[in-house]
């Protein structure tokens, strides 16, 4: 008879309690980092001595900055995107791979490609091979790899000029990347997020690259934006609140 009484509704919100009661209260670190944030804009070398103060996990955090920039994505010629080499590194290795000819493979290996080759590296990621991070490519080499563009472009792997990863000097483009250049692209939103470093790197480290990033990000505003350009700018480990940059163009 129960069973028969039971209503969609009410089944619904014995859900909706159960759901209730399965979520997790924060934590304490969560709460304590609250409590040390700030709403308050800080002055960049002040923002990354703040983020490092926020209570730790058991993991080294990287540390994201994230710019609100003033454009319409809409358009073509108001997207920013480009690559970026951090001044003290990020503290993590990429996996690249390169697409070339021949004569180039050992050079790009040395280089430290993961793998490197023009058709026969094609056909693999055909077959589903994805176990890198970032792919390089010799322009002469963009024709063979084009089929790739429906599999690699979602996924933010397909080989770009704006990006820096269609270049002539492969070799030198691996080792870049290898070593932890980043690539970095404005969403629908207008929004660029990069990675300056870990919690672990001393506060000038990540300075140094707040400040290069800061310059790079700068310099790539369209030539079409005619209002503010960088709207805000705010710094957060993996795990912590984020932290409001002080910027004199900011709104």
């Amino acid at each position: 008879m129960a069973d028969e009484q039971t209503t969609p509704v009410a089944t619904m919100q014995g859900e909706k309690r159960r759901a209730g009661k399965l979520r997790h209260k924060p934590s304490r670190r969560t709460l304590a980092n609250l409590e040390k944030a700030t709403k308050e804009p800080m002055e960049a070398a002040s923002a990354m001595a703040a983020v490092k103060r926020f209570e730790g996990t058991k993991f080294d955090q990287a540390v994201d900055v994230v710019f609100h920039l003033g454009i319409d994505t809409k358009h073509a010629d108001q997207l920013v995107r480009g690559s970026v080499s951090m001044p003290k590194g990020i503290g993590k290795s990429k996996r690249v791979i390169a697409f070339c000819p021949s004569d180039v493979v050992a050079d790009a290996k040395a280089a430290g490609a993961v793998e490197a080759g023009g058709e026969e590296l094609v056909a693999k990621i055909e077959k589903g091979w994805f176990d890198f991070d970032v792919a390089v490519a010799s322009p002469d080499m963009m024709r063979v790899i084009s089929k790739l563009g429906r599999v690699l472009g979602p996924k933010g792997l397909m080989p770009s000029p704006k990006a820096g990863t269609v270049t002539k000097k492969v070799a030198e483009g691996v080792k870049e990347y290898s070593a932890g250049k980043l690539e970095y692209r404005a969403d629908k939103g207008g929004n660029v997020h990069v990675t300056i470093g870990k919690m672990s790197f001393p506060e000038g480290d990540l300075l140094a690259n707040f400040e290069h990033l800061l310059r790079t990000i700068e310099k790539a505003k369209p030539a079409a934006v005619k209002a503010t350009y960088i709207k805000s700018i705010h710094v957060s480990g993996t795990m912590t609140p984020g932290i409001k940059i002080k910027y004199s163009e900011a709104e």
